[in-house]
């Protein structure tokens, strides 16, 4: 009976149609998050640069319109020493909160300081905001 038992959990989690339904899920999951990130590190690259334009280009209108250049650039230099002594990003997970898709991400820095919890905020795949703490 134990044999039994164990060759229909074996097969049930095998069998092809809910590999294929989970695989698919994983797949979708993977790439939103690869998307994601893709867009995190661009706007760490441009935050390193002290490129307004470059942070902002794939903003949404109204980050456009609330974000302005003394505002990013006060932000750039707390951040440049930090991003250019290095850095570890690890991504740890998502939520979705009033039609946001909402990204957190932990910096470790390299030279020893302070971790930064970062939220990274999408509407229909621009970025609405960034936040570091």
């Amino acid at each position: 009976m134990k044999t039994l038992l164990l060759s229909l959990a074996f097969i049930a989690f095998t069998s092809p149609g809910l590999h294929a339904e989970n695989a698919s899920i994983s797949a979708t999951v993977f790439r939103k998050y690869q998307a994601a990130e893709t867009i995190f590190q661009k706007l760490l690259a441009a935050e390193k640069a002290k490129n307004y334009d470059g942070f902002i280009a794939d903003g949404t209108t109204e980050l456009k319109a609330a974000l302005t250049k003394m505002q990013f650039e006060a932000s750039s230099d707390l951040l440049k020493p930090k991003l250019y002594a290095g850095y570890d990003m690890d991504l740890m997970g998502d939520l979705n909160q009033k039609g946001y898709e909402i990204y957190l991400f932990r910096l470790r820095f390299k030279n020893g300081g302070d971790d930064i919890l970062s939220t990274l905020s999408l509407k229909d795949g621009k970025v609405a905001g960034i936040y570091f703490k």
